[in-house]
Protein backbone atom coordinates (compact mmCIF):
# COMPACT_ATOMS: atom_id res chain seq x y z
CA UNK A 1 0.00 0.00 0.00
CA UNK A 2 1.58 3.60 -1.19
CA UNK A 3 2.11 6.19 1.15
CA UNK A 4 1.96 8.14 -1.36
CA UNK A 5 -0.70 11.23 -0.32
CA UNK A 6 -3.96 10.95 -2.05
CA UNK A 7 -5.48 13.68 -3.80
CA UNK A 8 -8.32 14.05 -1.31
CA UNK A 9 -10.54 16.08 -4.08
CA UNK A 10 -13.88 15.85 -2.95
CA UNK A 11 -17.46 15.56 -4.93
CA UNK A 12 -20.50 16.20 -3.60
CA UNK A 13 -24.32 15.06 -4.81
CA UNK A 14 -27.60 16.28 -3.47
CA UNK A 15 -31.31 15.15 -4.36
CA UNK A 16 -33.50 17.68 -4.30
CA UNK A 17 -37.80 17.15 -3.60
CA UNK A 18 -39.98 19.35 -6.32
CA UNK A 19 -42.99 21.10 -4.92
CA UNK A 20 -45.76 23.33 -6.61
CA UNK A 21 -45.70 26.97 -4.96
CA UNK A 22 -49.25 27.06 -4.19
CA UNK A 23 -50.13 23.98 -2.53
CA UNK A 24 -46.45 23.37 -1.32
CA UNK A 25 -47.38 19.23 -1.99
CA UNK A 26 -44.74 17.59 -4.34
CA UNK A 27 -45.00 17.37 -7.61
CA UNK A 28 -43.63 15.58 -10.62
CA UNK A 29 -40.96 16.95 -12.97
CA UNK A 30 -42.24 17.79 -16.47
CA UNK A 31 -40.08 16.63 -19.13
CA UNK A 32 -39.12 20.49 -20.31
CA UNK A 33 -38.00 21.11 -16.47
CA UNK A 34 -35.54 18.31 -16.60
CA UNK A 35 -34.30 19.12 -20.43
CA UNK A 36 -33.92 23.22 -19.66
CA UNK A 37 -31.79 21.94 -16.47
CA UNK A 38 -29.63 19.12 -18.81
CA UNK A 39 -29.12 21.69 -21.56
CA UNK A 40 -27.04 23.93 -19.26
CA UNK A 41 -25.36 21.31 -16.83
CA UNK A 42 -25.21 18.76 -19.12
CA UNK A 43 -24.19 15.13 -16.62
CA UNK A 44 -24.18 17.07 -13.96
CA UNK A 45 -27.87 16.97 -13.31
CA UNK A 46 -30.43 13.76 -13.43
CA UNK A 47 -33.49 12.54 -12.82
CA UNK A 48 -33.80 10.20 -9.88
CA UNK A 49 -35.82 7.18 -8.76
CA UNK A 50 -38.93 9.39 -7.69
CA UNK A 51 -40.47 11.67 -10.58
CA UNK A 52 -40.56 14.26 -7.94
CA UNK A 53 -36.92 14.34 -7.54
CA UNK A 54 -33.89 15.47 -9.13
CA UNK A 55 -30.21 15.14 -8.59
CA UNK A 56 -27.08 16.96 -8.62
CA UNK A 57 -23.18 16.34 -8.67
CA UNK A 58 -20.43 18.97 -8.42
CA UNK A 59 -17.63 18.25 -10.35
CA UNK A 60 -14.20 17.03 -9.10
CA UNK A 61 -12.91 20.12 -6.83
CA UNK A 62 -9.85 20.16 -4.96
CA UNK A 63 -11.67 21.66 -1.80
CA UNK A 64 -14.69 22.95 -0.66
CA UNK A 65 -14.31 26.78 -1.68
CA UNK A 66 -14.15 25.11 -5.06
CA UNK A 67 -17.29 22.99 -4.28
CA UNK A 68 -19.17 26.19 -3.35
CA UNK A 69 -19.51 28.06 -6.17
CA UNK A 70 -20.25 24.89 -8.29
CA UNK A 71 -22.60 23.91 -6.30
CA UNK A 72 -24.21 27.48 -5.98
CA UNK A 73 -24.12 27.30 -9.65
CA UNK A 74 -26.21 24.00 -9.73
CA UNK A 75 -28.41 25.08 -6.96
CA UNK A 76 -29.07 28.21 -9.11
CA UNK A 77 -29.92 26.45 -12.49
CA UNK A 78 -32.57 23.83 -10.40
CA UNK A 79 -34.49 26.96 -8.98
CA UNK A 80 -34.01 28.91 -11.98
CA UNK A 81 -35.70 26.71 -14.22
CA UNK A 82 -38.36 25.28 -11.83
CA UNK A 83 -40.00 28.52 -11.32
CA UNK A 84 -40.63 28.29 -14.90
CA UNK A 85 -43.22 25.97 -13.96
CA UNK A 86 -44.55 27.11 -10.69
CA UNK A 87 -42.31 24.73 -8.88
CA UNK A 88 -39.38 24.88 -6.27
CA UNK A 89 -36.68 22.37 -5.23
CA UNK A 90 -36.32 21.92 -1.39
CA UNK A 91 -33.74 20.16 0.30
CA UNK A 92 -34.91 18.14 2.88
CA UNK A 93 -34.86 14.14 3.26
CA UNK A 94 -38.46 14.19 3.82
CA UNK A 95 -40.96 16.37 3.13
CA UNK A 96 -43.08 17.13 5.36
CA UNK A 97 -46.84 15.94 4.47
CA UNK A 98 -46.60 15.08 1.35
CA UNK A 99 -48.12 10.72 0.38
CA UNK A 100 -45.49 8.51 -1.00
CA UNK A 101 -48.43 6.67 -2.15
CA UNK A 102 -49.51 8.97 -4.66
CA UNK A 103 -45.78 9.54 -6.05
CA UNK A 104 -44.62 7.50 -9.30
CA UNK A 105 -41.26 6.45 -10.10
CA UNK A 106 -39.25 7.49 -13.46
CA UNK A 107 -39.67 5.18 -16.11
CA UNK A 108 -35.94 4.26 -16.69
CA UNK A 109 -34.53 1.15 -16.77
CA UNK A 110 -32.62 1.09 -13.90
CA UNK A 111 -35.55 2.23 -11.64
CA UNK A 112 -37.78 0.08 -13.60
CA UNK A 113 -35.16 -3.06 -12.37
CA UNK A 114 -35.02 -1.31 -8.70
CA UNK A 115 -39.18 -1.16 -8.95
CA UNK A 116 -38.96 -4.69 -10.13
CA UNK A 117 -36.32 -6.43 -7.80
CA UNK A 118 -37.50 -4.37 -4.34
CA UNK A 119 -41.02 -4.09 -4.72
CA UNK A 120 -43.19 -2.33 -2.10
CA UNK A 121 -39.72 -1.65 0.30
CA UNK A 122 -38.53 0.60 -2.79
CA UNK A 123 -42.09 2.50 -3.37
CA UNK A 124 -41.34 4.14 0.01
CA UNK A 125 -38.23 5.40 -1.07
CA UNK A 126 -39.56 9.05 -0.54
CA UNK A 127 -36.31 10.26 0.76
CA UNK A 128 -33.22 12.63 -0.70
CA UNK A 129 -29.46 12.05 0.92
CA UNK A 130 -26.41 14.15 0.16
CA UNK A 131 -22.89 11.56 -0.53
CA UNK A 132 -19.67 13.31 -0.49
CA UNK A 133 -17.19 11.90 -2.37
CA UNK A 134 -13.11 11.90 -1.44
CA UNK A 135 -10.41 10.97 -3.63
CA UNK A 136 -8.12 8.22 -2.64
CA UNK A 137 -6.67 6.58 -5.52
CA UNK A 138 -5.06 3.48 -4.03
CA UNK A 139 -7.77 0.77 -3.32
CA UNK A 140 -6.48 -0.66 -0.44
CA UNK A 141 -5.86 2.36 1.76
CA UNK A 142 -9.87 3.12 0.34
CA UNK A 143 -10.69 0.09 2.60
CA UNK A 144 -8.26 0.94 5.15
CA UNK A 145 -9.72 3.90 5.37
CA UNK A 146 -13.25 3.12 5.44
CA UNK A 147 -12.23 0.78 8.34
CA UNK A 148 -11.99 3.71 9.97
CA UNK A 149 -13.68 6.26 9.52
CA UNK A 150 -16.74 4.49 9.75
CA UNK A 151 -16.41 5.16 13.80
CA UNK A 152 -17.14 8.96 12.68
CA UNK A 153 -20.45 8.26 10.79
CA UNK A 154 -23.04 8.72 13.82
CA UNK A 155 -21.26 12.22 14.30
CA UNK A 156 -21.51 13.64 10.69
CA UNK A 157 -25.20 12.40 10.71
CA UNK A 158 -26.42 14.07 14.13
CA UNK A 159 -25.30 17.37 12.17
CA UNK A 160 -27.23 16.77 8.91
CA UNK A 161 -30.35 15.61 10.07
CA UNK A 162 -33.15 17.26 7.96
CA UNK A 163 -36.00 14.37 8.38
CA UNK A 164 -38.26 15.19 11.42
CA UNK A 165 -41.74 14.79 9.24
CA UNK A 166 -43.02 11.90 7.80
CA UNK A 167 -46.35 11.37 6.20
CA UNK A 168 -48.01 14.71 7.76
CA UNK A 169 -46.49 13.53 11.42
CA UNK A 170 -43.62 14.26 13.72
CA UNK A 171 -42.16 10.95 14.15
CA UNK A 172 -39.97 11.76 16.83
CA UNK A 173 -36.82 11.49 15.24
CA UNK A 174 -34.27 14.24 13.70
CA UNK A 175 -33.22 11.74 10.64
CA UNK A 176 -36.59 9.49 9.74
CA UNK A 177 -35.03 9.07 6.83
CA UNK A 178 -32.43 6.12 7.39
CA UNK A 179 -35.56 3.95 8.52
CA UNK A 180 -36.84 4.04 5.38
CA UNK A 181 -33.45 3.63 3.75
CA UNK A 182 -32.43 0.69 5.85
CA UNK A 183 -35.32 -1.50 4.40
CA UNK A 184 -33.12 -1.86 1.59
CA UNK A 185 -30.60 -4.66 1.24
CA UNK A 186 -27.02 -4.33 1.61
CA UNK A 187 -27.43 -1.01 3.60
CA UNK A 188 -26.02 0.36 6.78
CA UNK A 189 -22.60 1.15 8.71
CA UNK A 190 -20.35 -0.66 5.91
CA UNK A 191 -18.80 -4.57 7.34
CA UNK A 192 -15.20 -4.59 8.35
CA UNK A 193 -13.32 -5.68 4.86
CA UNK A 194 -9.36 -6.80 5.03
CA UNK A 195 -8.32 -5.23 1.30
CA UNK A 196 -10.05 -4.35 -1.91
CA UNK A 197 -9.76 -7.56 -3.41
CA UNK A 198 -11.55 -8.73 -0.40
CA UNK A 199 -14.49 -6.45 -1.06
CA UNK A 200 -14.66 -7.32 -4.84
CA UNK A 201 -14.66 -10.52 -4.08
CA UNK A 202 -17.43 -10.16 -1.88
CA UNK A 203 -19.44 -7.81 -5.02
CA UNK A 204 -18.78 -10.74 -7.19
CA UNK A 205 -19.91 -13.22 -5.50
CA UNK A 206 -23.22 -11.51 -5.44
CA UNK A 207 -22.93 -10.67 -9.19
CA UNK A 208 -22.05 -13.97 -10.41
CA UNK A 209 -25.31 -15.43 -8.55
CA UNK A 210 -27.12 -12.17 -10.74
CA UNK A 211 -28.70 -10.88 -7.09
CA UNK A 212 -27.20 -7.72 -8.36
CA UNK A 213 -25.09 -6.15 -11.49
CA UNK A 214 -22.62 -4.30 -10.01
CA UNK A 215 -20.75 -2.82 -6.71
CA UNK A 216 -23.71 0.68 -7.92
CA UNK A 217 -26.06 -1.28 -5.72
CA UNK A 218 -24.33 -1.64 -2.49
CA UNK A 219 -26.33 1.03 -0.33
CA UNK A 220 -23.69 1.10 2.86
CA UNK A 221 -23.35 4.55 4.73
CA UNK A 222 -19.77 4.71 3.43
CA UNK A 223 -18.46 2.70 0.70
CA UNK A 224 -15.95 2.33 -2.36
CA UNK A 225 -17.33 4.25 -5.21
CA UNK A 226 -19.02 2.14 -8.45
CA UNK A 227 -17.42 4.57 -10.59
CA UNK A 228 -14.91 6.52 -9.10
CA UNK A 229 -11.57 5.61 -7.33
CA UNK A 230 -13.15 7.46 -3.89
CA UNK A 231 -14.67 6.86 -0.80
CA UNK A 232 -18.10 7.46 -0.59
CA UNK A 233 -20.06 8.92 2.47
CA UNK A 234 -23.66 8.36 2.08
CA UNK A 235 -24.68 8.87 5.79
CA UNK A 236 -25.79 12.87 5.52
CA UNK A 237 -29.05 13.78 5.07
CA UNK A 238 -29.31 16.43 2.86
CA UNK A 239 -28.77 20.03 4.24
CA UNK A 240 -31.46 23.19 3.14
CA UNK A 241 -28.83 24.98 3.33
CA UNK A 242 -25.64 25.33 0.95
CA UNK A 243 -23.28 26.31 3.46
CA UNK A 244 -24.26 23.36 5.65
CA UNK A 245 -23.43 21.30 2.88
CA UNK A 246 -20.07 22.47 2.67
CA UNK A 247 -19.64 22.39 6.30
CA UNK A 248 -20.22 18.62 6.00
CA UNK A 249 -18.20 18.41 3.20
CA UNK A 250 -15.09 19.51 4.76
CA UNK A 251 -15.65 17.56 7.87
CA UNK A 252 -15.62 14.33 5.61
CA UNK A 253 -12.47 15.98 3.51
CA UNK A 254 -10.71 16.39 6.59
CA UNK A 255 -11.27 13.33 8.36
CA UNK A 256 -10.19 11.06 5.43
CA UNK A 257 -7.24 12.72 5.71
CA UNK A 258 -6.67 13.07 9.21
CA UNK A 259 -6.93 9.07 9.42
CA UNK A 260 -4.46 8.78 5.92
CA UNK A 261 -1.70 10.75 8.57
CA UNK A 262 -2.11 7.96 11.44
CA UNK A 263 -1.58 5.18 8.67
CA UNK A 264 1.23 6.71 7.30
CA UNK A 265 2.95 6.57 10.76
CA UNK A 266 1.62 2.97 10.73
CA UNK A 267 -0.98 4.27 13.25
CA UNK A 268 -4.81 3.90 13.23
CA UNK A 269 -8.18 4.99 14.69
CA UNK A 270 -9.63 2.67 17.15
CA UNK A 271 -11.85 0.10 15.28
CA UNK A 272 -15.10 -0.68 17.27
CA UNK A 273 -17.60 -2.78 16.36
CA UNK A 274 -20.42 -2.64 13.74
CA UNK A 275 -22.91 -3.17 16.81
CA UNK A 276 -21.20 -0.53 19.38
CA UNK A 277 -21.10 2.45 16.11
CA UNK A 278 -24.25 1.64 15.18
CA UNK A 279 -25.73 2.70 18.90
CA UNK A 280 -24.10 5.90 18.06
CA UNK A 281 -25.87 5.98 14.89
CA UNK A 282 -29.16 5.37 16.47
CA UNK A 283 -28.38 8.21 18.67
CA UNK A 284 -27.54 10.12 15.83
CA UNK A 285 -31.14 9.53 14.07
CA UNK A 286 -33.41 10.04 17.15
CA UNK A 287 -32.04 13.07 18.66
CA UNK A 288 -29.64 14.62 16.33
CA UNK A 289 -26.70 16.62 18.06
CA UNK A 290 -28.96 16.99 21.28
CA UNK A 291 -28.29 14.10 24.02
CA UNK A 292 -24.89 13.30 22.98
CA UNK A 293 -22.88 10.20 21.67
CA UNK A 294 -21.04 7.68 23.27
CA UNK A 295 -17.88 8.08 23.54
CA UNK A 296 -15.80 4.37 23.85
CA UNK A 297 -12.84 5.14 24.95
CA UNK A 298 -14.26 7.31 28.39
CA UNK A 299 -17.37 4.97 28.23
CA UNK A 300 -19.68 7.55 28.54
CA UNK A 301 -22.33 9.13 26.99
CA UNK A 302 -20.25 13.00 25.80
CA UNK A 303 -22.77 15.97 24.89
CA UNK A 304 -22.16 16.49 21.28
CA UNK A 305 -20.57 20.04 21.92
CA UNK A 306 -17.84 18.26 23.85
CA UNK A 307 -17.46 15.81 20.75
CA UNK A 308 -17.53 18.60 18.23
CA UNK A 309 -14.63 20.47 19.98
CA UNK A 310 -12.14 17.69 20.07
CA UNK A 311 -13.23 16.67 16.44
CA UNK A 312 -12.32 20.01 15.30
CA UNK A 313 -9.15 20.04 17.19
CA UNK A 314 -8.53 16.87 15.99
CA UNK A 315 -8.33 18.05 11.96
CA UNK A 316 -6.81 21.49 12.03
CA UNK A 317 -3.80 20.37 10.17
CA UNK A 318 -5.87 19.02 7.51
CA UNK A 319 -8.61 22.25 7.88
CA UNK A 320 -5.50 24.29 7.34
CA UNK A 321 -3.94 22.19 4.48
CA UNK A 322 -7.57 22.18 2.65
CA UNK A 323 -8.37 25.77 3.57
CA UNK A 324 -11.37 24.76 5.11
CA UNK A 325 -11.18 25.96 8.69
CA UNK A 326 -14.33 28.13 8.91
CA UNK A 327 -16.29 26.01 7.10
CA UNK A 328 -14.98 23.19 9.60
CA UNK A 329 -15.82 26.17 12.61
CA UNK A 330 -19.31 27.04 11.10
CA UNK A 331 -20.62 23.62 12.50
CA UNK A 332 -20.58 25.22 15.63
CA UNK A 333 -23.22 27.31 14.28
CA UNK A 334 -25.27 24.65 13.26
CA UNK A 335 -24.89 23.49 17.12
CA UNK A 336 -26.03 26.42 18.30
CA UNK A 337 -28.79 27.10 15.81
CA UNK A 338 -30.41 24.07 15.46
CA UNK A 339 -30.17 21.38 12.80
CA UNK A 340 -32.50 21.78 9.94
CA UNK A 341 -34.34 18.76 12.00
CA UNK A 342 -34.51 21.42 14.99
CA UNK A 343 -35.25 24.37 12.39
CA UNK A 344 -38.36 22.45 10.89
CA UNK A 345 -39.95 21.78 13.96
CA UNK A 346 -39.36 25.51 15.42
CA UNK A 347 -41.25 26.92 11.81
CA UNK A 348 -43.95 24.70 13.00
CA UNK A 349 -44.37 25.20 16.50
CA UNK A 350 -44.29 29.18 15.52
CA UNK A 351 -47.22 28.26 12.96
CA UNK A 352 -49.11 26.75 15.07
CA UNK A 353 -48.83 29.52 17.95
CA UNK A 354 -49.64 31.96 15.29
CA UNK A 355 -53.09 30.35 14.98
CA UNK A 356 -52.28 28.03 12.47
CA UNK A 357 -53.97 24.26 11.70
CA UNK A 358 -52.22 21.11 11.10
CA UNK A 359 -51.83 21.30 8.00
CA UNK A 360 -51.18 25.20 7.19
CA UNK A 361 -48.48 24.55 10.21
CA UNK A 362 -46.89 21.84 7.76
CA UNK A 363 -47.03 24.04 4.48
CA UNK A 364 -45.27 26.56 6.60
CA UNK A 365 -42.73 24.04 7.29
CA UNK A 366 -42.57 23.69 3.27
CA UNK A 367 -41.86 27.57 2.64
CA UNK A 368 -39.04 27.64 5.76
CA UNK A 369 -37.52 24.66 3.40
CA UNK A 370 -37.70 27.12 0.44
CA UNK A 371 -36.60 29.96 2.03
CA UNK A 372 -33.39 27.97 3.32
CA UNK A 373 -32.66 26.30 -0.02
CA UNK A 374 -32.57 29.84 -1.48
CA UNK A 375 -30.61 31.57 1.47
CA UNK A 376 -26.76 31.04 0.18
CA UNK A 377 -27.58 31.64 -3.53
Amino acid sequence: MTDESPAFTIGIEEEYLLVDRDSLALANAPEALMTACQDELQDQVSPEFLTCQIEIGTKVCRNVAEAREDLKRLRSCVAKHAATHNLAPIAASCHPFSDWRNQTHTDKERYNHLQHDLAGVVRRMLICGMHVHVGVDAPDRRIDLMNQLSYFLPHILALSCSSPFWQGQDTGLSCYRLTVFDNLPRTGLPPRMESFGGFERSVQALVDLGVIEDASKIWWDLRPSSRFPTLESRICDVQPRLEHTLTLAALTQALTRMLWRLAVKNQRWRIYDSFLVAENRWRAQRYGTREGLIDFGLGEITPFGDLLEELITLIQEDAAFFESMSEIENAREILRQGTSAERQRQAYASAREAGQDDGEALQSVVRHLIEEYHADL
